[in-house]
């Protein structure tokens, strides 16, 4: 089951956003936020300062926030709240040199946090893309780059599609790298199960009916599927069809009467309860503050 493309369906919602920042100076901290996003070092050295120990960063590592974790850069070891707090917003790079500079990009998620395959990862990845075997990462850093520092026809409808190649490729590197077998998630039983609850929201899951297709007795399903994804079998189903809802709302003018069946919900009234439950507004609020 691919869950990588199924992340970026859930975390597009949010508002896209890129930045490319030239520092001089000690360092600067991210405060934490809801959403995920990355920083690609595109020039000097720096390293990464989290609560654990510190990584040291060079020309073209790719450092992914899964979740929004608060975290630093810094040109040495320190601790996190020894560097100053970066000023947030799209300002555009301090022209001149600079001790090291980085591309900035994220999805913030207003009324939603990550999904949880993301929120079950390590809070910062550091990767070492090797540019040589995948030239479209190169491609897509220097897409980005140009979008980020000068405003361009087009660059806004182009930078939500480029965020998501860059996660995709920066998510499948670190797989191949630091975690190349997850057995739970590669199990047939709950790589079918998945698939089914992604093809089918609409269709009224159980437990049992979710075991079957796995092909699998209920109790093992069960724990076997928890321990994959994060989160049990009915839940997810639940996030599954509220991410689904909130997609809809967001990429279409279906009304919420038409978007109920589609996403196991019997009526309008029950999926805008669920939905605000999750999101914390309502689904006329949530499509009215589409980014």
């Amino acid at each position: 089951m691919d869950l990588i493309s199924e992340v970026i369906r859930a975390v597009r919602v949010g508002s896209a956003n890129s930045r490319l920042i030239r520092h001089t100076g000690p360092g600067l901290r991210f405060s934490a936020f809801d959403g995920s996003g990355f920083h690609v070092i595109t020039g000097g050295t720096c390293w990464l300062i989290g609560h654990d120990e510190p990584v040291p960063l060079r020309p073209g590592d790719i450092v992914l926030t899964t979740s929004g974790a608060e975290h630093g850069l810094s040109e040495t070891p320190c601790g996190l709240y020894d560097l100053p707090l970066v000023e947030m917003g799209p300002h555009p790079p301090a022209p001149g040199p600079a001790s090291f500079e980085f591309l900035c990009g994220a999805y913030r998620l207003e009324h939603q946090r990550p999904p949880q395959y993301l929120r079950a990862l390590p809070e910062l990845i550091a990767v070492s893309p090797d540019y040589d075997s995948h030239p479209e990462l190169r491609s897509l850093v220097t897409l980005l780059t140009a979008d980020a520092t000068a405003a361009k026809p087009g660059s806004g409808a182009t930078l939500r599609a480029v965020l998501d190649l860059i996660l995709v490729q920066v998510l499948r590197q670190w797989h191949e790298q630091d975690e190349p077998g997850r057995p739970e998630v590669a199990h047939p039983g709950v790589a079918a199960a998945l698939r089914e609850i992604h093809e089918k929201p609409h269709h009224r899951w159980t437990v049992g009916g979710l075991s079957e297709v796995a092909g699998m007795p209920r109790a093992a399903f069960s724990r076997l599927f928890t321990t994959a994804v994060g989160q049990p079998p009915m839940t997810y189903v639940t996030g599954w069809r509220l991410s689904r809802a909130a997609q809809l709302l967001r990429e279409t003018d279906a009304s919420l009467a038409r978007i109920a069946p589609r996403v196991g919900y019997s009526t309008e009234f029950a999926l805008s309860a669920a939905f605000r439950r999750e999101y914390g507004v309502s689904p006329g609020r949530f499509r009215a503050t589409a980014p």
